[in-house]
C-alpha cells in the first residue's frame, strides 16, 4: 500500500456530497482562496483544479504546495484554538466552498464519516512526514528533503516554483545558506537547475 497516495475515491465521494450546497469560486495566480474564515464563520474549501500554497498565518511559514483535488477545512471551527491556514492560488484555480458546519451535517446525512476519516488520516500522514523531514534536522538535511520532494512534482509544477524561495519559505533557513548548498550541489552535478527552477536530481549525498 502506498501511504503517500492521495485517497482519490474517498475524496470524490466527499466532493459529490458537498457540491450541491456550495458556492463556486475561481481564482487567479497569487490570489488568496481562504484566510481561515469569513465574518467569523468557518468554511470548507474544495479545490477542483489548480495548485495552491498553504501558509501558517502566524508567521507566514509555507506548509505545503498542494494540487487538486484537495479539501481544506473539514474540521474548521471545531476548536477555538485550532490553527487556520491561508491558502493562496499558485495557478488558476477553481472549486467551491460552504460553511464547515454544513459540511459536517452533509457528511452525517450521507454516512460519509469513513471517507472523511480517510482524508484526514492522509493529511495527518503528510504532516507527520513533513515533521520527520524538517523538525530537529540540520540545515542540509532539510534542504535535501525539500529537493527530494520537489523532484517528485511534475515538470509543469517545478517550472513555476523557484527552488530558493520554496526552500527558504518552507524551512526559514537563511537565503545565504540555501544558496551556498544549492551552488555546491550544482557544482557537484548532484542537481540540475534552470533559471532557478529544479530540472532533475541525479543523486543527493546524505551528508554535506
Amino acid at each position: 500500500m502506498n501511504f503517500d497516495a492521495k485517497p482519490l475515491s474517498e475524496l470524490s465521494r466527499l466532493e459529490q456530497c458537498l457540491k450541491a450546497d456550495s458556492t463556486p469560486f475561481q481564482t487567479s495566480p497569487h490570489q488568496v482562496i481562504s484566510s481561515g474564515c469569513f465574518d467569523e464563520e468557518h468554511y470548507t474549501f474544495v479545490l477542483q483544479s489548480g495548485v495552491a500554497a498553504v501558509y501558517r498565518p502566524s508567521d507566514e511559514l509555507l506548509i505545503n504546495i498542494v494540487t487538486a483535488p484537495f479539501v481544506f477545512g473539514l474540521t474548521a471551527g471545531m476548536s477555538e484554538n485550532s490553527q487556520e491556514y491561508r491558502i493562496v492560488a499558485q495557478t488558476p484555480c477553481d472549486g467551491f466552498y460552504l460553511p464547515a458546519t454544513k459540511t459536517r451535517q452533509l457528511i452525517q446525512q450521507a454516512s460519509l464519516w469513513r471517507e472523511a476519516f480517510c482524508w484526514l488520516s492522509w493529511i495527518n500522514h503528510i504532516l507527520e512526514k513533513r515533521d520527520m523531514q524538517l523538525v530537529g534536522n540540520n540545515s542540509y538535511s532539510q534542504i535535501r528533503a525539500m529537493l527530494m520532494e520537489m523532484a517528485e512534482w511534475d515538470e509543469a509544477l517545478r517550472s513555476k516554483i523557484g527552488v530558493m524561495n520554496h526552500i527558504q519559505r518552507s524551512t526559514r533557513i537563511s537565503r545565504s545558506v540555501v544558496a551556498e548548498v544549492l551552488a555546491a550541489l550544482r557544482q557537484g552535478n548532484y542537481i540540475n537547475m534552470s533559471r532557478g527552477k529544479l530540472v532533475s536530481i541525479n543523486h543527493l549525498p546524505t551528508e554535506y
